[in-house]
C-alpha cells in the first residue's frame, strides 16, 4: 500500500501517522495563564532533543475539528513556563481524563483528581502523583501552520528535575527502568506499558566499531536460520573471534556426532544452536559454535 498524504483528508493522515509513528512518550504539561488559570493536558507529540542545553519539545496541534488553539498553547504564549510531568501506568486513566476539552476556567487538576504541588522555580504547579517532573522555561514556540492539525513546537529548556526516590536503583544513583512503568501512545485508543515483560537490552556500539554484517563469513551472512537481529549481534564485535580449541560444549559435540555425515544438516543444527545462544545474549559462545565449521 502507498499513502499519498496530499490525496487524503487530514483525519485519515492523522490515523496513518499515529499508528505508524509509535510508541510516543507522553508530555503531561501543566501551564498557567496571565490571569492565573491553571491548565493540565497530555500531548504525545513529545520527545528529548538536546542534552546541552537540556531541551524537550512538545507540540499542541491546532484542533482538527474547528482550528482552535489549545489552552496549553495559549498559556505558554502568555507565560513561557511549563512543568512536564512524566506519565506512568499508575496515572494513565486520570491523564486521559485530563485530555477532555474542558472550558478555559476549569482546572484539570481537580477534574482528573491530581494534586497540584508548587514548583520551585516557575509559576505552573507540578503533578504530585507523577514520579518525574521537569520545570521548564519555554525558549520558543514555532508554528508549523495555521490550519486544523497544524503543530506548534514548544521548545523548552529543563531547569530542574524532581524524581521520586521509589524509582531509583539500589545505589540511589539513577532511575531503575524496571521501576518506572512508562506508558506511551499508539494509534487510535491504544497505549503501551513499559515493564519487566517488555524490556530488553541491546548493546550499543560506542567508540569501538562493529565489523558490520558485510564482513561476516558467507555461510553466516546468508544463513536461512539466523535473522537480521541475530546477524546484527554477531556483527557488533570489533573483530571475528579466533577459534578456541579448548571450547567444549556437550550439545556441540552431539551435533558433530549425529549430523557429521550430512554437512548441510550439521550446518543447519549449528545455526539453530547459535540462534538459541544469541537469544540468551551468549554472543561469544554463538561465535564458537558457528566457527566450528570454518
Amino acid at each position: 500500500m502507498l499513502i499519498n498524504f496530499s490525496e487524503i483528508p487530514p483525519a485519515m493522515s492523522q490515523q496513518w501517522l499515529q499508528h505508524a509513528v509509535a510508541p510516543r512518550p507522553i508530555c503531561f504539561a501543566s501551564t498557567i495563564s496571565k490571569k492565573g488559570e491553571i491548565n493540565l493536558s497530555p500531548f504525545s507529540f513529545f520527545n528529548l532533543f538536546s542534552i546541552v542545553p537540556p531541551v524537550l519539545v512538545f507540540s499542541p496541534s491546532r484542533r482538527m475539528r474547528d482550528n482552535n488553539t489549545k489552552h496549553t498553547l495559549d498559556n505558554v504564549l502568555e507565560v513561557p513556563e511549563v512543568v512536564i510531568n512524566i506519565v506512568d501506568y499508575d496515572m494513565v486513566q486520570q491523564t486521559s481524563l485530563a485530555s477532555c476539552e474542558y472550558p478555559e476556567s476549569v482546572n484539570e487538576f481537580i477534574k482528573a483528581g491530581f494534586t497540584a504541588e508548587p514548583a520551585t522555580l516557575i509559576k505552573p504547579p507540578m503533578v504530585k502523583e507523577s514520579k518525574v517532573k521537569m520545570e521548564c522555561r519555554v525558549l520558543e514556540v514555532k508554528p508549523l501552520g495555521n490550519v486544523g492539525g497544524s503543530g506548534n513546537l514548544v521548545i523548552c529548556e529543563v531547569l530542574r528535575m524532581h524524581i521520586n526516590d521509589s524509582i531509583l536503583n539500589e545505589q540511589g544513583t539513577m532511575i531503575d527502568q524496571h521501576k518506572l512503568h512508562h506508558v506511551a501512545r499508539l494509534g487510535s485508543h491504544w497505549y503501551c506499558k513499559v515493564d519487566s515483560n517488555s524490556l530488553f537490552e541491546v548493546e550499543k556500539p560506542n567508540t569501538q566499531l562493529g565489523i558490520g554484517i558485510d564482513m561476516l563469513p558467507g555461510n553466516i551472512r546468508t544463513s536461512k536460520i539466523l535473522s537480521g537481529n541475530d546477524l546484527g549481534q554477531l556483527a557488533n564485535v570489533q573483530e571475528i573471534p579466533m577459534v578456541d580449541p579448548a571450547y567444549d560444549d556437550d550439545r556441540l559435540r552431539n551435533i558433530f556426532q549425529y549430523f557429521g555425515v550430512d554437512p548441510q544438516e550439521m550446518e543447519k543444527e549449528l545455526h539453530l544452536y547459535a540462534k538459541e545462544l544469541l537469544a540468551r545474549k551468549k554472543i561469544m559462545e554463538a561465535w564458537q559454535v558457528l566457527l566450528s565449521l570454518q
